[in-house]
């Protein structure tokens, strides 16, 4: 049995991961929302109020920070009007092959209930291919219009007479691709109109004026292509630069590990060197935030002061989003519904390394939106007919959560090299008061691991959990529906170095300690 060694000091970082880092994405492509989220009132499927119940119910348990819709590439040519009231009109949806025909059914009102029945926050996208910036505007007053006026009182009489109160507003999509094929200055002259045009949302008490805070999130790069994405982030700001600033407050990068090309294999059916290619890549992930956070920063330094003194220049300021992120398996171009993938421990491990460099890079990132939560390429669910599985990136995802909003703790690890330059083991710890919780995800494909932590305060164990499956290739299917899922790990015991504990080869952990003299 191999052994490491990972030394943790128990003093908080300073860096709390937030909790947005673990927000999803939801989009009108092949099953995701129809058949995956929407069955409808009338259907046979256990529903709540026409949402999937084994879907809800489920994800509620997660309670996702915020989730992202209607895309993604649907919202360049959703028109947000088509989804709301008793008479929808049907389109057609060609995304990515989705190739049917859209009723409509699932539009603002349902998902904005959704976000209610599962606890996320809502992230819109506004269509600025194919729409206009007047459609954005009466969108926003939809949403967001306490006072009575025609949108607010059309949504009151839709079923909702509260506002919904969106902050987060993604300007444009993909911009660079699908949604335009635009130039970085292309969009940010487009960017200047629609993000001057949005509504504001004040309201006067005897105590002042307070209004609702909006986020306005620019479309930024092709994560996945490295002199495009930092020629597009540094003209996109040398261009914002120029006279006046519009209001922006985030960036919004997206990044896939791709599996795709002449050495793709398939989610469920790969060799170990498949294993080792595609958890290796998912790394890169982590120079990509490092890279654009340094350019998105140099962009907003740029910014000219103003030359009026009575009216100083506001702070700028940019967060740095990932809109979309997971394994792109190149079988997905090819399933009946289109982007449709099986979710392996190969994708739990790629999950849990990749959340582990969020939380990581938590003084830099600041959400970050899996794709997609149903049916579609990373999912968190598949569905069949009335059967709902749970994929093991559920698990991580739930495992996971211990660290929301934590105190993220300095670790050292001495590991053997499984491959390639990766490291066998590789770990993460946050802390909330006194329990610390250390993900240990062990890459090795065929190697179980022994593990020495050590800490610089007395502690105990409180146990700890493990995601793994018999063979790397193993997923949930509607025949399996529990083949891989977590289990308890006992195999913690203290020495007189420290503790000691073993971990599967190809598996996802999280172990608890709690500070022994508080």
């Amino acid at each position: 049995m191999k052994q490491d060694t990972i030394k943790i000091t128990t003093a908080p970082t300073g860096t709390v991961i937030a909790p947005e880092l673990h927000s999803q994405f939801i989009e009108h492509l092949g099953s995701c929302i129809y058949d995956g989220i929407w069955v409808g009132k009338d259907s046979d499927i256990p529903n709540i109020d026409g949402f999937r119940k084994d879907v809800v119910e489920p994800l509620a348990k997660l309670q996702p920070p915020v989730i992202r819709w209607p895309g993604g590439c649907f919202a360049d040519m959703y028109h947000w009007k088509n989804g709301i009231g008793d008479s929808r009109p049907v389109t057609y949806n060609g995304n990515f092959g989705t190739y049917k025909t859209e009723d409509n059914s699932f539009g603002t009102d349902e998902f904005m209930a959704f976000c209610r029945l599962v606890g996320g926050k809502p992230w819109l996208n506004i269509n600025m291919l194919s729409g206009d910036v007047r459609e954005a505007v009466e969108w926003s007053e939809y949403c967001n219009r306490k006072e009575s006026t025609a949108l607010s009182d059309l949504r009151a009489a839709n079923g909702s007479k509260e506002p919904y109160n969106v902050q987060l507003w993604g300007i444009g999509n993909e911009v660079w691709a699908g949604g335009g094929n635009m130039t970085p200055e292309m969009y940010a002259q487009q960017y200047r109109k629609f993000a001057s045009a949005m509504p504001s949302f004040v309201e006067k008490t005897p105590d002042g004026i307070t209004a609702l805070p909006q986020i306005f999130i620019l479309s930024g790069p092709d994560g996945n292509k490295p002199k495009e994405r930092v020629k597009w982030t540094k003209d996109l700001f040398a261009s914002l630069a120029q006279y006046r600033q519009p209001k922006l407050d985030a960036i919004d990068l997206h990044f896939y590990n791709w599996n795709v090309g002449k050495n793709a294999d398939d989610a469920d059916d790969f060799t170990e060197e498949g294993w080792y290619r595609v958890v290796k890549n998912c790394l890169e992930i982590r120079d990509v935030i490092d890279e654009q956070y340094e350019l998105v920063q140099q962009g907003i330094a740029a910014f000219p002061e103003s030359e009026d003194t009575n009216f100083p220049s506001p702070v700028h300021k940019c967060d740095l989003y990932i809109g979309e992120w997971g394994n792109w398996h190149q079988s997905a171009f090819f399933a009946k519904d289109a982007l449709w993938q099986q979710c392996s421990m190969r994708d739990a491990v790629t999950s849990a390394l990749t959340l582990d460099i969020f939380h990581h890079e938590a003084e830099k990132l600041k959400l970050a939106c899996c794709a997609q939560t149903v049916n579609v390429l990373g999912s968190l669910f598949l569905t069949e007919g009335d059967k709902t599985i749970l994929t093991p990136n559920y698990y991580v995802y739930e495992m996971y959560m211990v660290h929301r909003g934590a105190q993220l703790l300095a670790d050292e690890v001495e590991t053997a090299e499984a491959a390639e330059g990766l490291p066998a083991v590789m770990t993460l710890a946050s802390r909330k008061e006194d329990v610390i919780s250390v993900n240990i995800v062990c890459t090795d494909y065929s190697a179980e691991h022994e593990v020495l932590l050590t800490f610089d305060e007395n502690v105990f164990c409180n146990g700890g959990e493990t995601l793994h499956a018999d063979k790397p290739t193993d997923c949930n299917t509607a025949q399996e529906p529990e083949k891989v899922k977590p289990a308890v790990n006992t195999t913690a015991r203290l020495t007189d170095k420290g503790w000691v504990v073993r971990v599967p080869a190809a598996s996802v952990n999280v172990f608890h300690f709690q500070i022994a003299n508080h």
